[in-house]
């Protein structure tokens, strides 16, 4: 091949990943989705800003997030059952994360726990995004935010309040996209052949970003383990560092956004306010461009973690918190990226599809022995 056909091939190439990069698609979600999402998940911080409870009504607001996981398809039993499902993991997880941050040596193994059976069932259940990303989250806050033990059930209440405070957003809104709208089936569920491998190859990459932000003494370690998650779950190579391209400019764009909205030094009504227009922001972008929509997500869990975990935000403490922002997101990119090349990995998938075929065999067998 001579130079010039390189050259073409290259600009060839290039122009292709730019496109796929600088692409807007076109939303196929309802365009009051993002509207009623924002209202459900907004909501409980405006009722803490109301009584001078901010956290506790930003620890509400998480449980609402379950919101993002009701389905556009199904009848209305369906829909309301994968909430409710989506709700009692959501605090169950909290819960744990709160546990086991009295135990530090617990600390992953439990999320570890948590990680493989949210990505598994995920992935049974075919969830489509964010899936189990806001649970994870959750479990990965809960494991860092300080939080006396007394405290653990009061927090826990609030999680569970904001998530049965979703799932009636949920009712409500599921009765009129029924009643305005042809409904799609639901899909049929069945095993498919690589489900146990890959939760294993997401589940220990996740934790290997914790464990690293861990040792290395990261102050929020957690957000490592939540980009991570975000990056490896793209099904292509392409898709991956597509995404992780996404997610790194961004969150540098994000990361000063938060810098400039940390600045106004907001009211607890300033700072409802702030959370609402993010999340409706988000929600008005995420299936048209992810990197807009990571833009505002991360001055949005910015602000659910500081302010949620109830201690006092001076102005002297945002650059260090923005500069760990970006170290977290970094490293949990890298070590996303290194386990979407391991997953396509034949070398490490054969010796796993072994471990699934045994345990498939097993529980075949005793299904049958019953």
């Amino acid at each position: 091949m001579h130079t010039s056909q390189y050259t073409a091939a290259l600009k060839r190439f290039i122009s292709g990943e730019l496109t796929h990069l600088l692409t807007i698609n076109k939303s196929r979600r309802p365009w009051h989705l993002p509207l009623m999402a924002a209202i459900a998940i907004s909501f409980p911080v405006f009722i803490g800003a109301y009584f001078g409870v901010l956290s506790s009504g930003i620890k509400a607001s998480l449980g609402a997030m379950v919101i993002l996981n009701l389905p556009l398809v199904g009848t209305l039993p369906y829909r309301i059952v994968t909430l409710l499902a989506w709700g009692f993991a959501m605090s169950l997880c909290f819960a744990l994360g709160l546990i086991a941050q009295q135990v530090p040596i617990l600390r992953l193994p439990v999320f570890t726990l948590v990680a493989f059976g949210i990505v598994g069932l995920g992935r049974y259940y075919r969830q489509p995004p964010p899936a189990g990303l806001f649970i994870m989250m959750a479990s990965a806050l809960a494991l860092f935010i300080p939080l006396p033990l007394t405290q653990l059930l009061p927090a826990t209440g609030m999680v569970m309040l904001g998530s049965g405070f979703a799932i009636v957003m949920g009712l409500l809104y599921s009765l009129f996209l029924l009643m305005t709208r042809p409904s799609q089936p639901a899909p049929v569920y069945s095993y498919e052949p690589d489900t146990i491998t890959e939760s294993i190859i997401v589940t220990g990459f996740v934790s290997l970003a914790l464990l690293l932000a861990m040792t290395l003494k990261m102050s929020n370690p957690y957000w490592a383990a939540v980009s991570c998650f975000i990056i490896i779950q793209g099904i292509h190579l392409r898709t991956i560092w597509i995404k992780q391209l996404h997610r790194l400019l961004g969150t540098m764009l994000g990361i000063g956004l938060a810098s400039w909205m940390l600045s106004w030094g907001l009211s607890m009504w300033g700072v409802a306010i702030a959370l609402l227009l993010m999340v409706l922001s988000i929600e008005s972008l995420i299936d048209r461009h992810y990197g807009l929509a990571v833009i505002f997500i991360t001055p949005l869990t910015i602000f659910i973690a500081e302010y949620g975990s109830g201690l006092p935000l001076v102005p002297e403490m945002y650059p260090e918190i923005i500069q760990a922002r970006l170290l977290d997101t970094a490293l949990g990119c890298m070590i996303g990226l290194s386990g979407g090349v391991v997953m396509h990995s034949t070398t490490i998938r054969t010796p796993l599809r072994r471990v699934e075929n045994w345990l498939l065999v097993r529980f075949d067998g005793n299904k049958n022995a019953s």
